[in-house]
């Protein structure tokens, strides 16, 4: 196997201004999260997922929504891309997934303004009526770094500035 990334916290100042815009919790309690808050990591030597964990304890009944600061930013290696799922078992139970299918974290991400840090917006999407809870500390999708190719003529030269949306516009997270 060929290391091509490695992940780290975003800085205490952006997760707390993220996760008050999102859940307006107090700082204090900001700083235990975020002190909880551990880099993704793979359950078995044979796994091709890394294991996002949840800084939030939240029940959702079938169609809601919840968006999830996790805490992290990856830097990746030129030439591979973090690929986000939802966590087997939990799209398997409930039809938990991910609001944009398939996150897509490119190698200049850790670039932006916000960090680089990751967000998940999840969805249970249940059919059978089945409500999920979630405890804080949860694995709740999963991340597989994979390679990509570019075409003979491509010419892409900008440098990302921005954060999520913001290679066409930003978008509202």
């Amino acid at each position: 196997m060929l290391a091509v990334a490695h992940f780290e916290k975003v800085s205490f100042h952006q997760f707390a201004e993220d996760y008050h815009r999102i859940f307006n919790v107090p700082e204090e309690r900001i700083r235990d999260i975020y002190k909880a808050v551990c880099c993704p990591v793979r359950a078995t030597a044979g796994s091709a997922g890394y294991d996002f964990i949840s800084t939030a304890s939240f029940h959702l009944e079938p169609k809601e929504t919840i968006l999830i600061p996790t805490g992290i930013r990856a830097l990746i290696d030129p030439g591979y891309v973090l690929m986000l799922f939802p966590r087997s078992s939990l799209g398997f139970k409930y039809r938990f997934q991910l609001d944009n299918s398939v996150g897509v974290i490119d190698s200049d991400y850790s670039n932006a303004e916000n960090e680089g840090h990751i967000f998940l917006r999840m969805t249970n999407d249940s059919f059978s009526g089945k409500a999920l809870d979630i405890t804080l500390g949860d694995a709740i999708a999963q991340g597989i770094f994979l390679p990509f190719g570019i075409t003979n003529d491509d010419s892409a030269s900008a440098s990302r500035t921005g954060g999520f949306g913001s290679t066409n516009r930003k978008a509202d997270l």
